[in-house]
């Protein structure tokens, strides 16, 4: 879908934006918001807070369950905001943290909310705030030496410039930008579901392949353990003790890292199934650091400690030796014996979802989830021939090969529909595209193939 430029248009003395349609008006935010500046008396209302993401909303619907909705001990002398008001988090607005609230409510003091005094459409406006391009146009004018210390103060937001349509033509824009990136939406949400499908076939395919092999209709017995079911009459089922040996690692100041040796970090393992040869790590280590806590192929590392017990257990194998490396605390490394475990059989089995579930299941939490040895070496692993492992591994590569191929196609175009997003609204409220004459087909409906092709 194309759309014409306006007709004419005119110098607006703003770099950045350069022309805008002749009939805009040109000012200063200051013209449009003025800075509410009342404060709740005694902490009542529904708490919103601003995410770049999904803008304004409820505090209770973006936290994660178990969370307090803040951790201030009362919410007395918190900011109130009226629907239809600008919020904004002054730290963050040049990576997008403002928009509109749709609802009465109070918001942190730390926000700075404004309200619409110069009869514009707050739908519009929101659109208009939120654009890559003016939020590129915070940043510029945000006080600070680093990113994360970026501050757009009130004043300073007042002074910049902005260009507006008159109320009617505004609402308009917003219309047609509410149907047009509904549409997108809902194809970056097949996409994702998608994704979602994507996933659950791949862990479906591995979790069968390590704990009931490739032929169908191979003799089975009960392994004797719950969560593994049957498996292969011809295959061993063992606890990991009589597999290998486990080892916690390493413990050491905060002032032996920065140069040295190479260093293995939770980040390499968390969601790796396979270790990364040249971890980003360095680490001033003895050698006897360097031989207690090595690193080499076939080793299998765990992660170990960590707040959530769903992120506990991740798996990463090792392909090939990392010399002098030596690898974190927050990390098991299981060592398996001479000719017992194929690195390529490791690296599905151990990563397999059956195996998070058991780990899951049996975790011990305090106050931080923890993945002890004890755990560990009590796992049952079925154990088929080596040359079977091999063979399942080559199957399981040729077949997540494809998946993954699907998958990130599926993230690429989530990414394209996101770009054509946010260059879709830029477009609209700067001026770039005329859609006064758009109008919604009647039963118009979102189909792959007519966003799609429109994307092209």
């Amino acid at each position: 879908m194309t759309f014409p430029k306006y007709p004419e248009y005119k110098v607006s003395g703003v770099e950045w934006l350069g022309e805008v349609p002749a009939h805009w008006s040109l000012c200063r935010f200051k013209q449009v918001f003025q800075e509410r500046v009342g404060r709740s008396r005694d902490g009542s209302g529904e708490l919103l807070s601003v995410s770049a993401y999904w803008g304004v909303r409820p505090r209770s619907e973006s936290r994660e369950e178990g969370e307090h909705l803040s951790r201030a001990d009362s919410l007395e002398g918190y900011k109130l905001c009226e629907a239809g008001d600008l919020v904004m988090n002054i730290m963050l607005a040049w990576n997008r943290g403002l928009g509109f609230a749709w609802q009465n409510g109070i918001v942190s003091p730390a926000y700075s909310v404004f309200s619409v005094v110069d009869g514009s459409e707050p739908k519009f406006l929101d659109y208009l705030v939120r654009s890559d391009e003016y939020t590129r146009y915070y940043k510029a004018f945000s006080a600070g030496v680093i990113d994360s210390r970026l501050r757009l103060y009130p004043e300073v937001f007042g002074r910049l410039t902005c260009a507006l349509p008159n109320y009617d033509e505004q609402a308009h824009i917003a219309t047609f930008l509410d149907h047009e990136t509904s549409r997108i939406d809902a194809l970056v949400e097949e996409q994702q579901r998608l994704i979602e499908l994507l996933k659950e076939k791949r862990q479906a395919v591995i979790s069968h392949a390590v704990t009931k092999g490739l032929d169908p209709d191979v003799p089975m017995k009960d392994s004797g353990v719950e969560w593994l079911g049957e498996v292969p009459a011809h295959w061993e089922v063992k606890p990991l003790r009589h597999l290998g040996e486990c080892q916690n690692g390493i413990n050491i100041g905060a002032d032996a890292f920065g140069s040295g040796f190479p260093f293995v970090s939770y980040g390499d393992v968390y969601k790796n199934e396979v270790l990364p040869t040249n971890p980003k790590g360095l680490v001033q280590s003895s050698r006897e650091d360097r031989e207690r806590y090595s690193i080499k192929k076939g080793d299998v590392l765990f992660t170990r400690t960590l707040e959530m017990v769903e992120e506990i257990g991740f798996s990463s194998t090792c392909f090939q030796d990392i010399p002098s490396a030596t690898f974190a605390g927050f990390l098991i490394r299981f060592r398996p014996d001479e000719g017992v475990l194929s690195p390529s059989f490791s690296r599905y089995f151990f990563g397999s979802q059956r195996l998070r579930e058991f780990f899951v299941k049996e975790m011990e939490i305090v106050t931080r989830a923890s993945l002890g040895q004890d755990l560990l070496k009590r796992m049952s692993v079925p154990i088929a021939p080596i040359q079977e492992q091999v063979r399942t591994a080559q199957h399981l590569d040729a077949i997540t090969q494809k998946i993954d191929s699907l998958l990130d196609q599926a993230r690429a175009a989530i990414k394209l529909l996101a770009e054509r997003r946010s260059a879709l609204i830029s477009a609209a409220v700067t001026g770039k595209i005329d859609v006064r004459g758009w109008q919604p087909l009647a039963g118009s409906s979102v189909t792959a193939d007519t966003t799609q092709s429109e994307m092209v």
